[in-house]
């Protein structure tokens, strides 16, 4: 997801860093909550068990994870969020998988309508381009961590199926169910990720202009804006080159 990653890079530059932590840590809180309607204990919820990994590789403080665990398994805090999630098409036919956490479904399917059309992308039916994506497992480490070598070899015996390692970072991709012995064995190595969590991986990139990606970065900013959104996947990727141009 080389576009993707990118883009994450031109917010976290761009953006006031207090903000942006705070609205990630929101993200994960809503996470964890829903995730522990299905029981507290990580030891017998997987799903718990990824999201508060997500969480502490963000370096979310542990008091915020616990209550999160105690409102989502407790007092019915997570009740009102409802799973959502959409697809589409942004411009230069860019394919999206938006996931959503939302308390009120008809102003996030207003709000997410409204930022693909303004942005030159159009909403699809269910399936209309997750076909397009996997559902797997990924771990990132930063690149100082260790070398490129080292990082494939503990990664391949830990169980996973790829590991792609650049300048930046290094990614390891597994399968979804195996995200969490995954992770525990590379912690154990290296401590703990940048992040570990569920992703959709496009089979097949699209490569975007100047113009097209510069539209397509405004409508992947409103998305992140917004607070029922917990996740959006794309299939973009941008060339060096033009990467230069929109920094310039």
């Amino acid at each position: 997801m080389a576009g993707h990653s990118k883009f994450k890079n031109i917010m976290h530059r761009k953006g006031a860093q207090d903000a942006k932590r705070a609205k990630i840590f929101a993200r994960h809180t809503k996470e964890i909550m829903v995730a522990a309607r299905d029981g507290g204990d990580p030891d017998m919820n997987a799903r718990l068990r990824t999201a508060i990994a997500a969480a502490k590789a963000q370096n979310m403080p542990n008091d915020n994870i616990d209550r999160a665990v105690k409102k989502g398994s407790g007092d019915g805090g997570a009740e009102n969020f409802e799973e959502i999630r959409y697809e589409g098409y942004g411009p230069g036919g860019v394919a999206l998988i938006v996931d959503v956490l939302t308390d009120n479904r008809n102003r996030a399917a207003s709000d997410i309508r409204s930022a693909f059309s303004k942005y030159g992308g159009n909403m699809g039916e269910s399936n209309s381009v997750a076909f397009m994506f996997d559902r797997v497992g990924q771990v990132v480490y930063p690149a100082e961590t260790t070398s490129g070598d080292e990082m494939f070899e503990a990664a391949l015996e830990a169980g996973a199926s790829d590991v792609t390692s650049d300048s930046d970072m290094h990614e390891i991709t597994c399968e979804a169910e195996d995200l969490n012995s995954v992770r525990e064995a590379l912690e154990e190595k290296f401590g703990n990720p940048e992040n570990a969590n569920l992703v959709w991986k496009p089979q097949n990139t699209v490569d975007l202009d100047e113009g097209k990606a510069q539209t397509l970065f405004r409508l992947l900013e409103a998305l992140d804006d917004n607070d029922d959104v917990q996740t959006v996947a794309s299939n973009f990727d941008v060339s060096d080159e033009v990467m230069a141009k929109l920094n310039g």
